[in-house]
């Protein structure tokens, strides 16, 4: 089978959520991948972005927010389920009980302990080349940020830093250690 399409993909998924499968898909030119679940250090991470992002953007009304479950049909046709998402309001007034058929302005991909950096790099650059502004890639393991920007521009971020997305957020920033989930001292 070569040349799926996104109904393809529905008609898969149906088929594995009756098998009660937790599987995530994506379509990538033709082709399906299967992606299992996230560890936990890596949704904790995905779930930190997302509350430090909707407490700036919800009173705003600038946009909305996605996490690892909303997918995008992107115009090549393919399927993308980016970690963490924004689509900027006057781009989706509404949001729709399907697929979001648009480009987000902002996808992040958060390192899962399986993933390898130069895949989940090369997927970012893909983002970028279908009209995403800014994509960011989140290592949890290195402990590093690195935020790629539509002119070609990539910034590496470590725990000294903050992470700001100017074009998307004015004035937003974010302490790069409050991404990692914190230890908790056994006396707590």
């Amino acid at each position: 089978m070569s040349n799926l399409t996104v109904k393809d993909l529905e008609i898969l998924q149906d088929t594995l959520n009756q098998g009660d499968l937790d599987y995530q898909l994506e379509l990538d030119e033709g082709k399906i991948l299967v992606m299992g679940p996230s560890d936990i250090v890596s949704s904790e991470v995905g779930v930190r972005l997302i509350a430090a992002l909707y407490a700036w953007v919800n009173p705003r009304r600038l946009g909305r927010l996605f996490d690892s479950s909303g997918a995008f049909i992107f115009p090549n046709t393919n399927l993308k389920v980016p970690d963490v998402s924004f689509v900027r309001a006057q781009r989706l007034k509404k949001s729709v009980r399907y697929f979001g058929e648009l480009v987000p302005d902002l996808v992040v991909e958060i390192k899962s302990q399986s993933d390898r950096i130069k895949p989940l790099k090369e997927k970012i650059k893909k983002y970028l080349e279908l009209g995403v502004q800014v994509g960011i890639l989140i290592d949890p393991d290195e402990e590093i940020v690195v935020v790629y920007h539509s002119n070609g521009e990539e910034i590496e971020l470590n725990n000294q830093d903050k992470l700001t997305i100017p074009e998307l957020f004015a004035e937003w920033e974010l302490p790069i250690v409050e991404l990692w989930p914190p230890v908790f001292d056994e006396e707590e």
